[in-house]
């Protein structure tokens, strides 16, 4: 049996974290290129570079860390193998799991590469379920920063601009965001009591919750005259 790459890759992340290393090495493949690439855009990782040595590419990955001033050192990330060579793990795209409510990401192989489970969703094409990738429970990443959840916190809510490019039934749209993210969205209360009429081609402001960023509110219909400016 050949050996398992994306295990050797998770294993290699994971014992780089646990001991505090700033970078990692791996071998540089088509699906390795895809992972981290995946895992730099959604910002499990800080940086990645190509190297070359003796003829053969490496990728030399900067990592997350988070020191708590008040107790032990603490890893930043989880990622769990699911499919592997002796038993394939397959699903459908209304089946793919979501790991801890939008926290984490599932990285799935499909007729049309690898990409993440929202990717999937949006395209509506299933695949092999290759590894799940997480935070722990208290913390959150986004825009490059970590953020403690404390009780009570108010949800934070990000506010994009965004091209109408589908309607789909029951007043959902899918939405390209400027970041050309594929996100679905839906129309807000105050949209709907103004009777205001949103079609593709138009765009939008749409609220992502931080917690799930597959889909938004539409809150606002940007006039011509407003893009122009």
């Amino acid at each position: 049996m050949g050996r398992d790459t994306i295990a050797d890759i998770i294993t290699s992340i994971r014992n780089a974290d646990m001991d505090r290393k700033v970078t990692v090495r791996i071998a540089s493949t088509n699906i390795t290129e895809n992972i981290v690439k995946i895992l730099l855009r959604e910002g499990f990782i800080e940086n990645v570079r190509k190297h070359q040595e003796s003829n053969k590419y490496f990728l030399v990955l900067t990592l997350r860390h988070r020191r708590n001033r008040k107790g032990a050192y603490r890893t930043i990330l989880n990622l769990k193998r699911i499919s592997r060579p002796g038993l394939r793990i397959y699903s459908n795209y209304q089946r793919i799991p979501r790991i801890l409510g939008g926290m984490g990401i599932v990285i799935l192989s499909t007729s049309r590469g690898i990409m993440t489970d929202r990717e999937a969703r949006l395209e509506r094409i299933g695949g092999e379920i290759l590894c799940y990738i997480w935070y722990p429970s208290d913390i959150r990443i986004g825009s490059g920063t970590s953020y403690g959840v404390l009780p009570g916190m108010k949800e934070q809510k990000w506010i994009h601009e965004g091209l109408i490019t589908e309607s789909l039934p029951n007043g959902m749209f899918r939405v390209r965001l400027d970041n050309e993210n594929m996100i679905l969205g839906y129309v807000s209360g105050k949209i709907r009591r103004s009777f205001i009429r949103i079609l593709p081609g138009d765009r939008v402001k749409i609220e992502v919750s931080r917690y799930d960023s597959t889909k938004g509110r539409i809150i606002y219909r940007i006039r011509n005259k407003d893009s122009n400016n």
